[in-house]
């Protein structure tokens, strides 16, 4: 079975060697997240002394696309299958009684801090921020519950703001600002990978309960109770929550903030959660993400390559695989990998992809033998079939991403495809040298 709690995983992956535990004491105002830094995200890290706190805390939970398939019983190749599986059939979470996190419950008059670190991670940063909680907030019906990851300054004693970038969330508190009310929520921290995972699918394409497909991915039905202050469900076996109500007609300033692609971002008026409970397991575990690290990076890319799959199909049914790279921050770059036809199937492909997605930026086709994991093999085939006045196109003045610092520059961004396949007449020239035999090194020395 896979793990379905933290506690679990934690288990596993310690009898496996995965985490780095760190004994060391360590200040959670930039030195947590400096360490963090040295893989980049990509190494679980344990923490046993947060400095001021007596809980541990756990990052990098889900940077490393083996790891993060190994911890849903899948291999690397099956996550993008998965998560479609997923989506369609998903698992309806259970809801019980009570669970773990309401070992302890504070309510009343509190201050955020005194309960579990805040951390700040980069120089510039304007404050201490929550980075890795997963919001939970019901639909306008009150059926579903969506996920998502945003960060929230702390503003002292019990409050915080948040930035919201998603249309529907953004739409659906529009609503409550309209009707003069409060928008209930909740954040959890101390999940799974798949529940991070979960999140990051697109509320707009597919309106889906991200609890239910977090139980599909992991293939059986998650426990949820209902929080004490809140008519919100959440993982019973989370290790914390925050329980909330995000006010309306208030903003207070955020920012600047280290962003996805590893610049600060700018200065605005968020909205402000005034926060009712804090709820936690004995023993509780902190968790955080370092911003703009693999760990927040590959999840989001991980979902845009189910969108971009499928789009490309439609068009050029011969794809075999796509890859959303992380040195593209998750979201700018593409590989696509075709089983070539005919010519015009690697730049049809490229259009497709720009289609499926606003925030693409450069895509590359490839053919089947190439590794469109390996950024070697796709470099090679750049080089060696790329003739720049003929496969290289660009499309001016298209609708880009926000969080992209060039695309601020003008409001629009330049998208790029490149047609690294070979030509069908010349395929002879282009056959990869070979050796017909396989050999163990370690035989030899």
């Amino acid at each position: 079975m896979n793990p379905t709690t933290l506690r679990d995983l934690i288990s596993d992956w310690e009898q496996k060697g995965y985490f780095y535990r760190v004994r060391k004491q360590v200040d959670p105002i930039f030195e947590l997240g400096a360490v963090v830094k040295t893989c980049k995200g990509a190494k679980p890290f344990f923490f046993e002394k947060v400095k001021g706190y007596s809980s541990p805390m756990v990052a990098g939970l889900g940077g490393d696309r083996q790891l993060l398939a190994e911890s849903i019983g899948i291999d690397p190749k099956e996550i993008t299958s998965k998560l479609i599986e997923s989506i369609v059939s998903p698992i309806s979470v259970t809801k019980v009684g009570t669970g773990p996190i309401h070992e302890n419950v504070v309510t009343g008059s509190f201050d955020l801090e005194d309960y579990f670190p805040i951390l700040k991670y980069h120089a510039e940063d304007s404050g201490q921020y929550y980075v890795a909680g997963i919001l939970v907030v019901k639909d306008l019906t009150g059926k579903k519950h969506y996920t998502s990851i945003r960060r929230m300054q702390y503003l002292g004693g019990n409050r915080t703001n948040i930035l919201i970038t998603s249309p529907e969330l953004n739409a659906q508190y529009a609503e409550y600002e309209r009707r003069g009310e409060a928008m209930e929520v909740a954040v959890m921290f101390g999940v799974v990978p798949a529940v991070t995972l979960a999140s990051q699918v697109s509320t707009h394409l597919y309106h889906t309960d991200k609890l239910n497909l977090a139980s599909a991915l992991l293939g059986e039905s998650l426990n949820v109770v209902k929080c004490k202050t809140v008519d919100i469900d959440v993982l019973a076996e989370a290790e914390i929550v925050l329980e909330g109500r995000m006010l309306p007609h208030e903003r207070v300033t955020e920012g600047p903030f280290a962003e996805l692609a590893g610049y600060y971002g700018g200065v605005s008026p968020q909205p402000v959660i005034e926060f009712s409970a804090i709820t936690y397991r004995n023993n509780a575990i902190n968790q955080t993400i370092m911003p703009a690290s693999y760990e927040e990076k590959l999840p989001m890319a991980l979902v845009r390559e189910v969108t971009l799959l499928s789009t490309v199909r439609q068009v050029v049914p011969n794809v075999k695989d796509v890859h959303v790279t992380l040195g593209g921050i998750g979201r700018y770059h593409a590989v696509i990998q075709i089983d070539k036809k005919s010519e015009g199937d690697g730049k049809q492909a490229a259009l497709a992809a720009f289609a499926s997605d606003k925030d693409l930026k450069h895509v590359v086709v490839v053919n089947d033998d190439i590794d469109i994991h390996n950024h070697e093999d796709v470099e090679f085939a750049i080089a060696t079939r790329v003739q720049a006045d003929q496969d290289i196109f660009i499309v001016p003045g298209a609708k880009g991403s926000p969080l992209e610092s060039s695309h601020n520059l003008r409001g629009v961004t330049a998208k790029m495809g490149i047609d690294a396949t070979y030509p069908l007449a010349h395929a002879e020239q282009f056959k990869r040298t070979s050796i017909p035999l396989k050999v163990n090194l370690n035989d030899y020395i």
